[in-house]
């Protein structure tokens, strides 16, 4: 069975938002439109203050938390600013269902669980026939994280500090099967 469903996965820290990159941009290169969201980390000096929400096809940027945001859901020192998760990243994933060759999505973890809106995109992401690639939180759990990890057209990649340079290459070796089928277009 091909697979549809690509899964990065690893501990913090490890690599796994620039190998989703390196996907994105490889597809890319040959041709495929790639859109969804990205979540980057955001310092001052050394200190981590929080993480900013990309869309990738609009390039609109938003916070998905911050430690001195004020309102929203906590998750450890930073809290998380719905509004933005729902209008940027909820957003982003819609328009790469509907306009894209793939969804590249970073992350699905406990910041981004705390909205019913964004659990409902990934939904409709997942039952849609686009090619995903996305970061899945090693430790979270929640009925859609067990939804996606049981599916039989997943598959979970493990970005460790030995694989994260080249890992990249064999997630585009699998998108690019699903993407050369019969129903997408073929690689240039």
């Amino acid at each position: 069975m091909k697979k549809r469903l690509l899964l990065l996965t690893g501990s913090p820290g490890v690599g796994k938002t620039s190998v989703l990159l390196r996907v994105v941009e490889s597809l890319r290169t040959k041709g495929y439109s790639v859109g969804g969201m990205v979540s980057r980390e955001v310092r001052v000096d050394v200190a981590r203050v929080g993480f900013e929400i990309l869309d990738l096809n609009s390039g609109r940027k938003g916070w998905l938390a911050h430690v001195a945001q004020e309102q929203g859901p906590q998750v450890g020192r930073y809290r998380v600013n719905i509004e933005d998760l729902e209008g940027i990243g909820v957003g982003a994933i819609m328009d790469a269902v509907a306009r894209s060759d793939a969804v590249a999505l970073d992350e699905i973890g406990p910041m981004e669980l705390h909205s019913q809106k964004f659990k409902q995109a990934v939904r409709q992401a997942v039952q849609s026939s686009k090619l995903m690639v996305c970061v899945v939180h090693w430790k979270a759990t929640d009925s859609l994280l067990a939804e996606i990890r049981g599916r039989p057209d997943g598959e979970a990649y493990v970005v460790t500090r030995e694989n994260r340079e080249n890992l990249h290459a064999q997630v585009v070796k699998e998108a690019l099967v699903f993407l050369s089928g019969p129903s997408e277009k073929k690689a240039l």
